[in-house]
């Protein structure tokens, strides 16, 4: 018998985006503006030098229709400063977050906080009489479901580094 209830859609999917730019003032300014002239929130944005100094890795997280991302990534490619950029969303490839995780817990709570970080191969990067931080890396669900179960103790200071991508085999990301 189907349920009455009206379930929610679901979230639209976060498409993960690389683009490889020149290493110069203004350049994330301009591509984030493309965004947001066509309405797009940055879910994420992660930038680090790439394997040559004059250039910069950028890999954005944005949610929005497909159609639409498309057209975002037509005009980002069509700017002076980028050399390419790419959705790697449906692609072959490696893509890992990272957070740190903050928590209050006390003598007793110490052990269970401790054995869901160890459940989620998270490394304790720090720990003193009533905290502990914890580092984990991995795909967003894994990091996500974290989250969740420390939401149990007393969560303090979170950070997430937002997703790294890289395709696997040859083809550049």
């Amino acid at each position: 018998m189907a349920s009455s209830a009206t379930q929610e859609p679901p979230p639209p999917a976060i498409h993960t985006i690389s683009a490889l730019v020149a290493n110069k003032p203004g350049v994330l300014a301009r591509i984030a503006q493309v965004f947001a002239r066509r309405g797009f929130n940055i879910e994420s944005l992660v930038v680090s030098p790439a394997k040559e100094g004059e250039r910069s890795r950028m890999t954005i997280g944005a949610s929005g229709d497909r159609d639409g991302l498309q057209q975002i990534i037509a005009q980002v490619n069509k700017l002076v400063d980028v050399l390419h950029c790419f959705d790697h969303t449906f692609d072959n490839a490696v893509v890992k977050e990272l957070a740190l995780v903050k928590v209050f817990v006390d003598a007793e709570q110490r052990t269970e906080a401790l054995q869901i970080a160890s459940h989620f191969e998270c490394q304790t990067v720090d720990l003193t009489e009533h905290s502990v931080i914890i580092m984990a890396t991995g795909g967003s669900g894994k990091i996500d479901s974290l989250i969740h179960m420390m939401r149990k103790f007393s969560i303090v200071e979170l950070v997430r580094t937002g997703k790294v991508v890289m395709v696997r085999g040859q083809e550049p990301t």
